[in-house]
């Protein structure tokens, strides 16, 4: 039973409905404040996972190779165009924030990011699937309600949403998990959460708006990590050691 992945899928639904309802009752400077908050979190849970790296030149060039495929087939761009075709469709029934400027933009891709790709949740989803231990992702379920209801009050309803993709990227890992996890072994695991470490820290400058990291762009280095991981442990490690 999926527990962890409904439970962090229904936090981000509430969390959105929650912040969709009382945006407007929140002032600028606790909503900015708040950002800055998530943004710092966000970026603590990328040390813990990068600290745990097995094999540092395989995580760079995931991050590096992955980022270059993920700008050369505009995946940014097509995360954004889906975004707001959600945020539209939703628009039409329930009243919703306006999707037309830049920022508006940035922070849905962010929030799709942080949901939906970070690597606590794709390992945590893993984990679930594999010993029954659900308890990364009803951790991750806390901040996420508290992350979904700020951003929905710049974000709207679209928010809620979100927990969709979500919930089917993390149900196909989690059915999945039987066929992946027997075949990975500990360094391709740690590094796998040290690429998503690494994201998570990128996302956490883009929320507090210090630097427009492409989270979204980056997103094909989680596909990368372990293959390269792999590759280098088992091919290159020998010959240099």
């Amino acid at each position: 039973m999926p527990i962890g992945i409904i439970v962090n899928a229904v936090a981000i639904f509430f969390g959105g409905i929650a912040g969709n309802a009382i945006g407007s009752k929140l002032s600028h400077k606790f909503i900015e404040s708040m950002n800055t908050i998530f943004g710092a979190c966000a970026m603590s849970m990328g040390i813990t996972s990068i600290v745990l790296m097995s094999n540092m030149p395989a995580v760079m060039l995931s991050v590096i190779s992955g980022t270059v495929i993920g700008l050369s087939i505009h995946l940014g761009d097509v995360i954004t165009a889906g975004g707001l075709l959600m945020e539209k469709g939703i628009s039409k029934i329930f009243k919703s924030q306006s999707g037309n400027d830049e920022d508006y933009k940035k922070q849905l891709v962010t929030a799709i990011v942080i949901f939906c790709t970070s690597g606590t949740g794709i390992y945590g989803s893993i984990v679930s699937g594999m010993m029954g231990d659900h308890s990364i992702l009803l951790a991750k379920s806390i901040m996420d309600f508290a992350t979904a209801l700020i951003f929905a009050c710049s974000l709207g309803l679209v928010t809620s949403f979100i927990a969709i993709p979500q919930l089917i990227i993390f149900m196909f890992l989690f059915l999945f998990a039987n066929v992946i996890y027997p075949f990975c072994s500990e360094a391709m695991i740690n590094d796998f959460k040290a690429v998503g470490g690494v994201l998570l820290i990128a996302t956490g400058f883009r929320v507090i708006k210090v630097k427009d990291f492409p989270v979204a762009d980056m997103i094909p280095a989680m596909v990368l990590a372990m293959p390269i991981s792999y590759m280098w442990s088992t091919y290159v490690v020998p010959l240099v050691s």
